[in-house]
């Protein structure tokens, strides 16, 4: 039992690593301009965009 106690003492703790969040655009950015494409719902995204600008004030 004592090996089994040294081993998990010297086991090292897991890291949590986190993403930078540039890095999370970067994969979800290219994703989403592929389903735009595809579905072709460039003219809603505008829609959309212009809604919320209108409501902001701009």
């Amino acid at each position: 039992m004592a090996p089994l106690t040294r081993a998990l003492r010297r086991r090292p703790l897991p890291t949590t690593e986190t993403r930078h969040p540039m890095v999370a655009l970067a994969i979800v950015l290219p994703c989403a301009i592929l389903l735009l494409a595809l579905f072709g719902a460039w003219d809603q995204l505008a829609t959309q965009t212009k809604a919320v600008a209108d409501l902001i004030g701009r």
